[in-house]
């Protein structure tokens, strides 16, 4: 049993929710940063992202907690989901977008990108999906959803070209709903919309199912291990991969994806033993190990009990803890089809990467969830 106390976690993030700045985060959007350490750039960031996942996991481990906790976590949603309608499609459709729409405010509180439309986002499917997954909608929306990722599908109006050349052939989905943005493949995104689609009890259409293709043969072909930015552009890690994947194989018996379970299984023991490793990034592989009941014995625990020492009593739940890791990117170059910028796209110089300390926290609650668990099960 865990020496940190996953109630005294939500308490934190509670408190992140409502002592916000309300300047840049209306009430009920979790505060985050958008940052290029090496431009010494950092801004707040009004996106909803950060705040429909951090709802989306703890709404997973809910049933676990103390009726405080399953309260508070129910106060953190409801207010987390008044700000929904904020980052609708501007238009009205039932898609979203990661900044708010009417008007539209991207790279809010910065100088530059807000100014020109060339850095406008369209809506996604990854916002999407989270706040489908988070929010009441009717059967009706969710068979409207997957016909319009249909029409944003590759292949459909424009055929992909920054993946690997034995991808082009997938009708599978485009991170993009833009009618005339280009098309992007990412497992990560992709896990996300068929977890989405499943839960709504959808059968996977053709583009669904080719998903799911991608998904697999990325980790077959060790794609997923050598070349992650070229695997998944938001998600630009093996462990973050690893964790997206594992979620939904988890939650749905998917036998594309179990044909990859024990070469999963023995890529993440293989990336735990790399000293260099950020902690968050083994916290999510160990998470992912939980998920897959691969692991007896989880070693981070003990590490993150180590970090947050107790202090009059009380773990010191500080943020020290998060210093270099990183969720999820946007990259500069990555829309580009010429080759030499193709290249300069993964490097770090060109990337925005987003800090969210409640989302971070969350991550940790996960975590002493499955080895509360794991724990339990031990001892029956």
């Amino acid at each position: 049993m865990s020496k940190i106390e996953i109630p005294l976690i939500i308490d934190k993030i509670a408190k992140l929710q409502h002592t916000a700045d309300r300047r840049y985060f209306p009430e009920g959007v979790l505060p985050s940063y958008r940052e290029n350490a090496f431009l010494f750039y950092r801004r707040p960031d009004t996106n909803i992202f950060f705040t429909a996942i951090t709802v989306f996991t703890l709404n997973q481990i809910k049933q676990y907690l103390p009726e405080k906790s399953q309260k508070q976590i129910g106060e953190i949603s409801e207010k987390a989901i008044r700000n929904y309608p904020l980052f609708q499609n501007k238009d009205g459709l039932k898609t979203y977008n990661f900044f708010r729409t009417k008007p539209s405010r991207h790279f809010p509180n910065g100088y530059l990108f807000k100014h020109f439309e060339h850095f406008r986002i369209p809506d996604d499917i990854d916002d999407t999906a989270f706040i489908y997954l988070t929010s009441a909608h009717s059967k009706e929306d969710a068979e409207w959803l997957q016909q319009k990722l249909i029409l944003h599908s590759n292949n459909y109006r424009r055929t992909i070209n920054n993946t690997f050349p034995h991808y082009k052939s997938l009708k599978a989905y485009s991170t993009w709903f833009g009618k005339n943005m280009y098309i992007e493949f990412d497992a990560c995104v992709m896990s996300n919309m068929l977890y989405c689609q499943l839960s709504d009890q959808l059968v996977l259409d053709e583009h669904g199912k080719d998903c799911l293709r991608y998904i697999q043969s990325v980790i077959l072909k060790d794609e997923y291990l050598k070349q992650p930015f070229r695997v998944a552009h938001q998600y630009p890690k093996t462990s973050l991969i690893i964790y997206h994947v594992t979620r939904l194989m988890e939650a749905f018996p998917l036998p594309e994806l179990e044909i990859c379970r024990n070469k999963i299984v023995e890529d993440t023991l293989f990336l735990l033993r790399n000293e260099s490793l950020h902690l968050m990034d083994k916290l999510l592989l160990e998470t992912s190990l939980l998920r897959l009941n691969a692991l007896k014995k989880p070693e981070i625990i003990h590490i993150l009990e180590q970090k947050t020492a107790p202090v009059s009593g009380k773990p010191e739940l500080s943020n020290e803890l998060f210093k270099g890791f990183y969720f999820f990117i946007a990259g500069f170059l990555t829309a580009y089809e010429n080759p030499v910028l193709y290249k300069l796209a993964s490097s770090r110089i060109a990337h925005f990467t987003w800090q969210c300390e409640a989302h971070n926290w969350t991550l940790v609650s996960e975590y002493l969830q499955y080895c509360s668990l794991l724990s339990a099960s031990q001892k029956t």
